[in-house]
């Protein structure tokens, strides 16, 4: 299940650890020794449930069915003073952003936010004390061994805050849900007029080579967004966490130019870090265009950023702005 924004992933399951093994109570037996000591080992120690980090993943979709999630159990101690086995570790792969909570409480734990980072979640029982641990110059021969020491068992929550790669910017109906429609495999509602995404969207582009980076339609902004009218300040939030911004302007706006330093205005009057962030234009729609009215516009781009017009209907130029994107990414 997604939480309200599409931007955080949301599992819950029963973790349970392992359960200690027994010490053992044990005395040497040896032909010529008839009175030989404590040798009881120790219990080995109950398994651990682990988070561990991966930039394989994007979601928490392959957790989504785990409803219990149980490790092994220590193994009794021998004679010999030999410790028993460890119980098996569950070690469960999340992506980066990871947030778990214990469910009964909302508290945080711990975040996961480094590719191999690995987090205990529910820690397994210990192993208990053989009786060798127990002898004192008191007590020659003690016949007390501990018991291990159960597991936990918790419901935790898993959260993801997903950190977009591009954030796609621009005014209702420029085209933004129909391209994330066409370029991922996300489902976002399409219809010709404004304000049709109201939640923010999120996609995982495939590229080359199996390659892919996430993008996120973030609902329309309009003059005044970050004085909080039209959807306001809540989704402009959502922009700060992308590394590049794609603008998103329709070729039929009445001025390219000045559509984009509106857009350029909002983002500049909420957040003026906004602007160090890369920025690259796609000229929306261009299905509309002949070669020659593509020339005439290109005239009204502004300078500096790097551009390209396309077509989500036709699938005109999708690829090569998959490429710049890319790139962009990688610089």
């Amino acid at each position: 299940m997604a939480t309200s924004t599409n931007f955080i992933d949301y599992v819950k399951f029963c973790s349970r650890s392992g359960k200690g093994g027994a010490g053992a109570s044990h005395f040497r037996r040896e032909k010529h020794v008839p009175l030989g000591g404590p040798d009881g080992g120790d219990g080995g120690r109950g398994g651990h449930i682990i988070l561990r980090g991966s930039t394989q993943l994007w979601t928490l979709l392959h957790l989504k069915y785990k409803k219990h999630v149980i490790a092994g159990d220590g193994k009794n101690g021998e004679g010999g003073k030999r410790t028993g086995a460890q119980g098996e570790d569950i070690i469960l792969e999340v992506p980066l952003g990871t947030i778990a909570r214990d469910a009964e409480t909302n508290e945080v734990r711990f975040e996961i936010n480094e590719d191999g980072e690995e987090r205990i979640l529910t820690t397994g029982g210990l192993g208990g004390l053989g009786n060798e641990n127990f002898k004192s110059a008191t007590q020659q021969a003690p016949q007390y061994a501990q018991p291990g020491q159960e597991g936990t068992e918790e419901w935790i929550i898993l959260e993801l805050k997903l950190l977009a790669d591009v954030g796609l910017v621009g005014f209702p109906n420029a085209g933004k849900s129909t391209l994330l429609s066409v370029v991922s495999a996300a489902k976002p509602e399409i219809a010709n007029y404004p304000f049709t995404t109201l939640l923010p969207n999120l996609g995982v582009v495939s590229y080359r080579d199996y390659k892919s980076f996430v993008m996120a339609d973030i609902p329309g902004i309009i003059e005044g967004a970050s004085e909080g009218r039209g959807l306001g300040l809540r989704f402009l939030r959502h922009i700060e966490r992308n590394s590049i911004l794609l603008f998103m302007v329709a070729a039929d706006a009445d001025d390219i130019r000045k559509e984009y330093e509106i857009l350029l205005g909002e983002l500049e009057k909420y957040n003026p870090e906004l602007l160090d962030k890369q920025r690259l234009l796609a000229v929306t729609k261009a299905d509309l265009l002949d070669e020659e009215l593509m020339e005439e516009m290109r005239a009204e781009i502004p300078e500096g950023i790097p551009s390209v017009f396309i077509s989500s209907v036709t699938n005109y130029h999708i690829q090569e702005l998959k490429d710049l994107i890319w790139r962009s990414l990688n610089e």
